[in-house]
């Protein structure tokens, strides 16, 4: 499939579940593209495992999915040797991070040490049982949720955890012609809308579109850009953490993956843009001093971008 083909027709087929949330579904389709992870966190009922669902029926693909509790341990997530009687051997029984999509949802109600046996598996694409090293698949994603709001029994992510997530997003409540349009919704429940979703791309298309973002072209001021914006978040009066290197590789991977979604083969400073917010907002950390000033995450991205001449 052309670019835009492969792309407009994943969008198409979440669109079926999904009303009204192109921008959400189209940021999680980039996390896709560009072999990254993906934390959507927003309040209750608003879709977030839906969305990660929809994505997962869209491809072909295999998914698994685990409800983290603080009782989960991290053998339930990577996997864990069990001694055979017949064969006086232990065996490898796989956990649920050996599949191409991982939903972890709820994923701040785990205790850390749960939540770091993700790490190995986000960043390297494998994960270590008993001194023994397992590869996980060629295409392997995590599609995290977590509620904002509630705190009681929960553990909120480490810096370490929240940088492996190539984007952050929330989906926000629908407006009220979408709300509506899903209460009249030509009387399927939200149940059928999913099962009756096939597949429009396969694993081969993902991992062929990888490929192709790798080739999309960024010109060396448009580099200097991307750089230039991640020593902003450093040096900002207001920010106490700035962007990693890893940032400034995450903005560059995902303006690629947007010129390609939009049939480009080269990178804008527009694509930077409009994603800076989802790629670097979890990466910040502000100082306590600057919510007297009022200062936010959004109102910091802006302030570098007003203090930056944009490359032509």
């Amino acid at each position: 499939m052309e670019s835009k083909e492969l792309c407009s027709a994943v969008i198409k087929s979440v669109e079926t579940v999904i009303h009204g949330k192109r921008e959400a579904i189209e940021a999680v389709l980039l996390g896709l593209l560009c072999g990254g992870h993906v934390l959507v966190e927003d309040v209750p009922g608003v879709g977030k495992t839906r969305l990660v669902v929809a994505l997962t029926r869209a491809v072909s693909a295999t998914y698994g999915r685990i409800q983290f509790t603080p009782d989960v341990l991290p053998s339930d997530v990577t996997g864990f040797s069990m001694f055979n009687p017949k064969t006086r051997e232990f065996e490898f029984k796989p956990g649920v991070v050996m599949h191409n999509f991982l939903l972890a949802d709820e994923i701040n109600r785990t205790s850390p040490k749960t939540q770091s046996s993700l790490l190995e598996a986000m960043e390297e694409r494998q994960v270590t049982v008993d001194g023994q090293t397992y590869a996980l698949p060629d295409l392997f994603m995590v599609l995290a949720t977590q509620n904002p709001i509630e705190h009681t029994s929960t553990y909120p992510l480490p810096e370490a955890q929240l940088d492996r997530f190539l984007i952050k997003i929330s989906i926000g409540y629908p407006d009220k012609r979408d709300e509506l349009n899903i209460l009249l919704k030509q009387g399927q429940t939200q149940d059928d809308a999913l099962s009756s979703m096939t597949a429009v791309a396969s694993v081969q298309d993902i991992l062929r579109a990888r490929k192709d973002i790798q080739t999309v072209y960024i010109d060396k001021p448009v580099a200097a850009y991307i750089v230039s914006v991640i020593d902003g978040t450093r040096r900002h009066e207001d920010v106490q953490l700035g962007a990693s290197v890893r940032g400034s590789l995450s903005l560059a991977i995902v303006a690629k993956a947007s010129a390609y979604m939009n049939g480009r083969d080269f990178v804008t400073p527009d694509d930077i843009h409009r994603w800076m917010p989802a790629v670097l907002s979890h990466r910040l950390t502000l100082k306590r001093a600057s919510a007297h000033r009022q200062a936010t995450v959004t109102s910091v991205l802006d302030d570098i971008r007003r203090t930056l001449s944009v490359p032509r």
